[in-house]
């Protein structure tokens, strides 16, 4: 499975930035597409969540300022991230989980950078 994101960028803090996120070339079926940020140096920490029937979750930090939606056809993720703030910043990074043979294989992205200026 190839995980693509894209949309990070630079941003004033309240601005909005959205991404996109892409799992392509697998035969099997994507359960739970996910996205994560990382600052520098620091863990990744799961920012939200989406399962094929639309049941999402979020990290309580961004509640009501992200949504996370899905279009199961094109196995593509979209993260709008509105009233962002500075300690949104860091890499984003979308994860992917594949279902094969009844165990999931999470596959991940390469990140993509969003900055949050003051």
């Amino acid at each position: 499975v190839k995980v693509v994101e894209s949309g990070g960028g630079l941003v004033q803090a309240g601005g909005s930035l959205r991404l996109a996120c892409t799992a392509s070339g697998s035969s099997f079926s994507i359960d739970v597409i996910g996205w994560y940020r990382q600052e520098s140096g620091g863990p990744r920490e799961g920012v939200a969540f989406i399962t094929p029937n639309g049941r999402v979750n979020y990290r309580e930090s961004v509640e009501g300022r992200f949504t996370i939606s899905r279009d199961n056809a094109k196995n593509t993720v979209f993260l709008q991230m509105n009233s962002l703030k500075p300690e949104d910043a860091g890499v984003y990074y979308c994860s992917a989980d594949e279902v094969r043979d009844g165990v999931i294989h999470e596959n991940w992205g390469q990140g993509t950078q969003v900055v949050v200026s003051k």
